[in-house]
């Protein structure tokens, strides 16, 4: 063991030496204490046809928690699954609010000074695919770090000096990847989570499983990293399932829970010491964490399933009885000698204005969508389909005023599904990412919103554009410029108006599928009505049409081609009013200025109702 530790403090130096960067070190020193923390869960039970015999009970799953980490100290949180780790972690991140108990930093409640000093890095890594590394980590450093003390060559200089720290050179202009797109590996993905935190040079660090799914010698370059900082200054607790026995002697401090309740905290090293004083000694050569969950499982020596809750009473017990004392004389004798200048100081909400933060985001998503939106899988869907349609309606002509219809409608239809289906499942697909990213104060959910809503403009507007180019002038539609730009302009508003939809759908739901299956009802609603399928609608369903995006679209349209004294040839090659052919009839062309009014209404209401909807997307800021 101290020829491990000696290797590591080697490493440390070497890392020291090679990295020369102002953050290596923490600003601030904090010492974490937490006190007969608490938790309760309400679990519903029951239900059926019209949620009857619900019933609700109470679940403890913290029970009085306590310990104190020192600056420079690793805290390791070990137990099985359902233990309570992860919720304890999130406790002390502030991420959580508890039932009882209290949780100070230096002597203090959390505050807007500790909070720009503490990083929190999540089980499961939420990327944008389409981002280089390199680039995830400047633009978290642009909207992270305060503008009053970072120029943005500054930031980005920080940036670069994380990359280095964390050995991402190799891969720094590789892109993330994800399911289907392939990128970077996974132990490289859990160091841009951990880099993406250490651009705040951060004194207090929480790490949720920051090991699961690596392998030994990848896990275990983590666990250095993580340990390389924490003999930095800075104050590091993590949970971790199921460590070996290299990572294990690497924890300065072991907490073991079981059931929401401690059975071990101290010292790593003198984990198996204690439990062997209890009588429960591990076998020769096992791995000490092994031994531990075992513990905490119940399991001693093959024992049967019955007398595993005796053997987790009794360690409960034990602690209660031997370390729970020793643990409430440190809560009370550590100080809290380390404190922060701006402690007491009036600290802006944000880090950088709200245009910071606008355009930041807007070159984020420009670079995000235009992968997406400029796919070649979907620009050739789009041209195909534009062709066919050229063909299928070529050169139909006034005097073919029912294909022409026809073509107008299929306008409608097309643009209006197409935006909607893409648009509902964006909010849902960043839904992991937004929590993320406004928990750690990156940005205000209005400047995410805008940049979101303007950098979708020319990505969602160009295949449109296209699509109505080649087929109105291969459909034969009027020969002049003023009719093709309107009708350019009908179709743009019915993507913009439909992508509003859309968004706000997906913002409601927040269930991709749920999403596209309730977003498909509403838009078959909205063409239905529309006079093509059907014109004689009862008085009892016929108020749907006068809500209907795709009626006032249609009525539009058809506005953008006809007058109601225009003719066309019908029986006998007799001029026919097109202003009674039964299609425009029942739209009608006039109110015209009525139906640019009720699309301006939707277009802002339904951008509203997706603002609102993302803002019930809890975020504890206190």
């Amino acid at each position: 063991m101290e020829t491990e530790m000696e290797t590591m403090e080697a490493h440390t130096e070497s890392a020291e030496t090679k990295v020369n960067c102002t953050f290596m070190k923490a600003n601030l020193r904090v010492t974490l204490k937490f006190e007969d923390v608490a938790h309760k869960i309400k679990i519903r039970k029951g239900g059926g046809w019209f949620r009857r015999n619900i019933k609700s009970e109470e679940r403890l799953i913290l029970k009085g928690i306590n310990g104190t980490v020192l600056p420079g100290e690793l805290l390791a949180i070990l137990g099985p699954s359902g233990s309570g780790k992860t919720t304890l972690l999130t406790a002390l991140g502030r991420r959580l609010r508890l039932t009882s108990g209290s949780i100070t930093y230096n002597g203090k409640s959390f505050s807007a000074a500790m909070k720009r000093n503490t990083a929190f890095v999540a089980q499961y890594d939420v990327f944008s695919p389409f981002l280089s590394v390199t680039e995830t980590l400047i633009f978290t450093a642009l909207l992270r770090l305060p503008a009053s003390g970072f120029t943005k060559k500054e930031k980005v200089l920080r940036a670069e000096a994380v990359i280095d720290q964390l050995g991402l050179t190799k891969c720094k202009n590789t892109i993330i990847g994800g399911k289907i797109i392939r990128g970077i590996s996974g132990g490289e993905r859990k160091r841009v989570s951990i880099g993406q935190e250490l651009l705040m040079n951060p004194s207090l660090v929480f790490l949720d499983e920051p090991t699961t799914g690596l392998d030994s010698t990848v896990a275990k370059r983590i666990v250095l990293t993580l340990w390389e900082l924490a003999k930095g200054g800075r104050t590091v607790v993590m949970t971790i399932h199921q460590p070996s026995s290299r990572l294990f002697y690497m924890f300065d401090k072991v907490l073991l829970l079981s059931e929401g309740s401690s059975l071990y905290f101290g010292k790593g090293e003198w984990a198996t010491e204690y439990f062997s004083s209890l009588g429960y000694a591990p076998l020769r050569d096992m791995n000490p964490s092994d031994f531990l969950l075992d513990l905490a499982n119940g399991i001693y020596y093959g024992n049967s399933h019955e007398d595993r809750a005796a053997v987790k009473k009794a360690l409960a017990s034990a602690y209660k009885s031997n370390l729970a004392h020793k643990v409430k004389a440190e809560l009370q004798d550590s100080g809290n000698e380390f404190q922060i200048a701006s402690e007491d100081k009036k600290l802006g909400k944000w880090s950088t204005t709200w245009l910071q933060q606008f355009f930041v985001l807007l070159r984020r998503c420009v670079k995000e969508r235009r992968h997406e939106s400029f796919s070649t899988p979907r620009v050739a869907r789009v041209l195909v389909l534009a062709l066919f349609a050229g063909f299928l309606w070529w050169q139909s002509g006034p005097a073919n005023i029912q294909d022409q219809v026809g073509l107008l409608f299929f306008y409608n239809q097309f643009w209006g599904l197409q935006p909607l289906i893409q648009a509902i499942s964006i909010f849902p697909r960043e839904r992991r990412m937004l929590i993320k990213e406004r928990s750690s104060g990156m940005y205000r959910l209005s400047s995410y919103f805008m940049a979101r809503t303007v950098a979708d403009l020319p990505m969602e507007l160009t295949l449109p554009t296209l699509f109505v180019t080649i087929t109105y002038w291969m459909g034969g539609l009027k020969a002049t410029t003023i009719n093709f730009f309107y009708t350019l302009f009908v179709v743009l508003l019915n993507v913009l108006v439909a992508q509003g939809l859309g968004l706000a759908i997906g913002a409601v739901v927040m269930n991709q599928k749920s999403a596209i299956t309730l977003g498909s009802v509403i838009m078959l609603a909205f063409l239905l009505p529309c006079g093509y399928f059907v014109q004689n609608l009862s008085n009892f369903i016929s108020w749907m049409k006068h809500g209907s995006l795709s009626l006032h679209i249609y009525k539009l349209l058809l506005g953008s081609q006809y007058k109601a004294d225009d003719t066309y040839p019908c029986a006998s090659n007799l001029p026919c009013l097109v202003g009674n052919f039964p299609i425009v009839k029942y739209v009608g062309l006039d109110k015209q200025g009525l139906s640019v009014v009720a699309l301006g209404i939707m277009l802002i209401g339904y951008r509203l109702i997706a603002y609102f909807a993302l803002m019930k997307v809890g975020v504890i800021h206190k």
